[in-house]
């Protein structure tokens, strides 16, 4: 985070949250959220993972200020988006620049275009699906999402288009995306 300058980034995008006098910056509360869910973390609770390790992560906000900073947030959910939107991209754009030829985005072109292929992972979460059948690894995992790309070197986003959406063969209907609805 800070090689990238993420910490920096992040903590001047999310200023106009950050209350008088306060100790946690929401930059700093957000960037110990993302720690959580990389530990294995799926709530906001998850954020005392990295707090019982303050000479690893330094002071993380309690769980009561990492709720109302959230709700902060939340509040203004449209404009703190793309507030931390922004400060990842300029963090994504200084990685992949330090990465040179190693980045992946280097010799991206229209005749070599960058292509994602996500797959889909079984996740567990609290509750099922209801009438959902087990797959064979007993799980209710999901279909395959999606391929993407972009033909444009450092596109943000927004300019990725879903090039084609495949099922997988099964009880299971795929889960498909029709052109309306990708993004220009």
């Amino acid at each position: 985070m800070r090689a990238v300058g993420l910490d920096t980034a992040l903590s001047a995008a999310l200023a106009p949250w950050r209350r008088p006098q306060v100790r946690h910056d929401p930059a700093k509360v957000v960037l110990d959220l993302a720690v959580s869910l990389a530990l294995g973390g799926d709530c906001l609770a998850d954020v005392a993972v990295p707090r019982e390790q303050p000479e690893v992560f330094g002071a993380v906000a309690s769980d009561p200020t990492v709720s109302r900073t959230i709700d902060a947030l939340a509040a203004d959910a449209g404009r703190a988006l793309a507030a931390i939107d922004a400060a990842r991209a300029a963090a994504r754009a200084t990685a992949w620049r330090l990465a040179g030829e190693h980045a992946p985005d280097a010799g991206v072109d229209v005749e070599a275009p960058l292509v994602i292929d996500v797959d889909a992972t079984l996740i567990t979460a609290h509750s099922e699906k209801e009438q959902a059948a087990p797959t064979f690894k007993r799980g209710f995992g999901s279909t395959r999402c999606g391929r993407s790309s972009t033909t444009a070197p450092r596109a943000p986003v927004s300019r990725w288009r879903s090039c084609c959406v495949e099922g997988t063969p099964g009880r299971t209907p795929p889960r498909t995306t029709s052109p309306s609805s990708v993004p220009p």
